[in-house]
């Protein structure tokens, strides 16, 4: 008697390539955790070398410098590395940020005695708009990221220049309490910088705990296989994109008080150090792996290369060459790790068979 093997019914399709994608997802958590180890050391290489060159460089204003350089990048990293998850790239960031900051500037000068909380307000409350136009347009329209934002980031630029009409707010048009948030410190770190450390572990611990930051891996993982396991994928991209507006506008509310002097260029070509931090940092350009921690220690040690190697009396032009290097090296190494990945689950595969 003949038997035949009834195939598998779309439920069944769906549950399997989900299992995959979630093994899949594992393995390549912890390739990226080891190779989010492997960064910090090399931060702490670095660091010690040019300290070794000029011990001034870890001084109390060295470290200060360090950490208030890393600050902004951080912010919009780790916005930017939730949108990489999902397999996605906002490149309008930059001109977010630029926007937020100009928007800073223009409050204060209507009205000086306005409290900083509305000024963050304000801040986060434009970028989430921007965010709500990009996320819109790739998660609704479905028009590809690269070329939505690609748009975008000229349109808000085109914005701000056209609302700033050539006009410059200097550090004098802010009010005291506002500059001061550029400038206070609390036990030695200053103020700036705790708001990123806030926003990382916000992110972090949204990212692993809460099934809609779970799901945002699956999402980038197999986009497909999300869908067919039910989860919104429309929904997540556009949360990730409003998310990545949302930080990009506090970023800008930073930047317009950690500089004081604000034009429509501010955060001009930000965005290509955002996107090679987060890559650096470990976030899979292909989406699906990769941690917000890993693209803020990115951020950092982007940042400490450019403070770094004008002590060790590098060229500027290397300097570039050295960041350009450490992009191809790190997605040399997502594929070799995402090879890897897919060579571990065949072998579980074919033991399972």
């Amino acid at each position: 008697m003949t038997t035949t093997t009834r195939p598998e019914s779309a439920p069944d399709a769906a549950e399997a390539r989900a299992r995959g994608a979630a093994i899949g997802i594992r393995l390549g958590h912890r390739l990226f955790v080891a190779r989010e180890v492997g960064i910090g050391l090399a931060l702490v290489v670095l660091i010690a070398v040019t300290t070794a060159v000029n011990p001034r460089f870890l001084s109390g204003q060295g470290r200060r410098d360090l950490m208030l350089g890393a600050t902004i990048l951080v912010v919009l990293a780790v916005g930017q590395a939730i949108v990489i998850i999902t397999r996605n790239v906002d490149l309008s960031v930059g001109s977010v940020l630029g926007l937020a900051a100009f928007a800073t500037g223009k409050l204060f000068l209507a009205m000086p005695d306005a409290p900083i909380v509305l000024a963050l307000l304000v801040g986060v409350g434009l970028g989430v708009l921007c965010g709500v136009l990009n996320g819109a347009l790739i998660a609704v329209a479905r028009v590809p990221a690269l070329v939505v934002t690609l748009g975008t980031l000229y349109v808000f630029r085109g914005v701000d220049y056209s609302w700033a009409a050539g006009q410059q707010i200097n550090a004098a048009d802010m009010p005291a309490g506002f500059k001061s948030m550029g400038t206070a410190d609390l036990l030695g770190i200053p103020l700036l910088a705790l708001f990123a450390v806030a926003v990382l572990l916000v992110a972090g611990f949204y990212l692993k705990s809460y099934r809609s930051g779970r799901e945002l891996y699956a999402v980038g993982s197999d986009p497909a296989a999300a869908r067919l396991s039910g989860i919104p994928v429309g929904r997540r991209v556009f949360g990730a994109l409003v998310v990545s507006g949302g930080l990009a506008g506090l970023a800008g509310v930073l930047y317009a008080a950690r500089f004081g002097t604000l034009d429509a260029a501010a955060g001009s070509g930000i965005e290509l150090n955002v996107v090679a931090a987060v890559v650096v940092g470990g976030v899979a350009i292909f989406g699906g792996s990769g941690s917000v921690y890993g693209a803020a220690l990115g951020a950092v040690l982007l940042s400490t290369i450019g403070s770094a190697l004008p002590v060790l009396k590098v060229n500027p032009f290397w300097q570039q060459a050295v960041v350009g290097a450490l992009i191809l090296a790190a997605i040399g190494l997502d594929r070799a790790l995402a090879a890897r990945v897919a060579h571990r689950l065949r072998g579980r595969k074919a033991r399972g068979a």
